[in-house]
């Protein structure tokens, strides 16, 4: 009973600060614990966006670090392509799919946009980029997996969360998925590691991406 008790106690204090505790208890003496915070766990497998209009390198980030396993920085993705992009444009509107493409084909990846269904990353076990708009704003996002009729999203404004397939699908823009094809011998999804952490959240605020497709040639269904 007593480890029980100190076990919840050690949860509330991670989820509110995180750190190291003391820990002293009837019978077992003195020791000390790590703990984590919520707010770090859900960072732990997402890159943290810098600025308003930088999810979409923070995304690239993520993609990259955690399911291709090329670590690379948010801050290195951001100066790559907005050294090489509009400068004003990204500015005001945030980075394009067009943005990332480039940058990946730079770095030896293809990657397109196609119209698919996101039940297809199960099947083809790839994660993707996609835009959400959610309480007015649009946001890239990773799928990091799908289960039991819920997604699991690497959002880098609030971290690792998780939501059913029909919210999902109200909020996904275009119906677009941003697919690295190849180095598929490289791509992880639906990793157990993510799915600890799936906090439902409210979106930060983000700027309006309306237009962020509009220059990417889009694949249809079936090319996938």
């Amino acid at each position: 009973m007593i480890r029980s008790v100190l076990a919840m106690g050690l949860w509330i204090a991670a989820a509110a600060h995180g750190g190291s505790l003391d820990v002293h208890a009837p019978q077992d003496g003195a020791y000390t614990v790590r703990v984590t915070s919520l707010r770090e766990a859900r960072f732990a497998t997402t890159m943290r966006q810098k600025y308003d209009f930088s999810c979409g390198s923070a995304a690239l980030a993520t993609l990259l670090t955690y399911h291709y396993g090329q670590p690379v920085s948010e801050q290195e993705v951001f100066a790559q392509m907005y050294s090489a992009g509009d400068r004003p444009k990204i500015s005001k509107q945030g980075f394009s799919l067009l943005d990332m493409k480039r940058y990946l084909t730079a770095h030896g990846y293809q990657a397109d946009g196609f119209e698919q269904p996101v039940e297809r990353l199960s099947q083809e076990g790839l994660p993707a980029i996609v835009l959400l708009s959610e309480r007015g704003y649009r946001h890239f996002v990773v799928v990091k997996g799908l289960q039991r009729g819920r997604v699991l999203l690497g959002d880098p404004a609030m971290g690792t969360r998780a939501m059913s397939i029909d919210r999902f699908h109200s909020l996904w823009v275009n119906r677009i998925l941003f697919v690295i094809h190849n180095r598929r011998d490289l791509a992880k999804f639906n990793v157990a590691r993510d799915w600890r952490i799936a906090p439902s959240a409210p979106l930060e605020l983000a700027i309006d991406r309306e237009d962020r497709f509009d220059t990417l040639p889009i694949r249809h269904p079936g090319s996938l």
